[in-house]
């Protein structure tokens, strides 16, 4: 397969807690053929990664296609000339959130986030914070009015989770619809109405 027939897919990592998204997104995304994934991560995303995870910064970027630099300002997402997919930052701190909603791209990864917006592909924010201020409140509505998408990192329980790793499964597969990214499998199972009987469960409920 010819490099321009590849579909390249940015994704930035940042320092906000929520780690364990970015690398099963990783994880992930490195099964899916034809998929070119470039990765550009914090400073901090480094220390988060270590402190959550007990993982390398090291091991993250081998599940990774290409990786880049967050001081490299003239890598190839800097420029709109590199075609990609589109963008996610997952996790995305509110100091990113802040640095793309108002073009502050002074790293690589607000400048590839502020390429995939000016060149009208989809970028989406999975952030993380809570409870959230006025100012990151009108730092989301920013990036909305520019054309990126804000998913918090909510977790859901209508396919009944059991585990941490089930509800990091189904957002990050979430995340990965908004792209427009086919999986060889869904990570969790989808909403296909109430189910017809109880389903069993040793968890109290009140």
């Amino acid at each position: 397969m010819g490099e321009t027939q590849l579909k390249r897919l940015i994704i930035g990592v940042t320092g906000a807690s929520g780690a364990a998204y970015a690398v099963r997104t990783l994880e992930v995304l490195a099964q899916v053929p034809g998929l070119e994934t470039h990765l550009v991560m914090t400073n901090a995303a480094r220390q988060t990664i270590a402190l959550e995870t007990g993982l390398s910064p090291a091991k993250v970027e081998a599940l990774a296609t290409h990786v880049h630099g967050i001081g490299q300002i003239a890598a190839p997402l800097a420029s709109g000339s590199f075609s990609t997919h589109g963008m996610l930052v997952v996790p995305c701190s509110m100091k990113s959130l802040a640095g793309i909603a108002y073009s502050f791209s002074d790293n690589l990864l607000l400048r590839a986030a502020d390429v995939v917006l000016k060149d009208r592909k989809r970028l989406v924010l999975m952030t993380r914070e809570t409870p959230l201020h006025l100012g990151h409140l009108r730092a989301m509505v920013q990036v909305t009015e520019l054309g990126g998408i804000v998913m918090p990192a909510m977790p859901a329980f209508y396919h009944w989770p059991t585990s941490v790793d089930e509800i990091v499964n189904q957002t990050v597969n979430r995340a990965l619809d908004l792209l427009g990214v086919e999986l060889p499998a869904d990570l969790f199972k989808r909403w296909d109405g109430p189910p017809k009987r109880p389903r069993p469960t040793s968890r109290s409920r009140r």
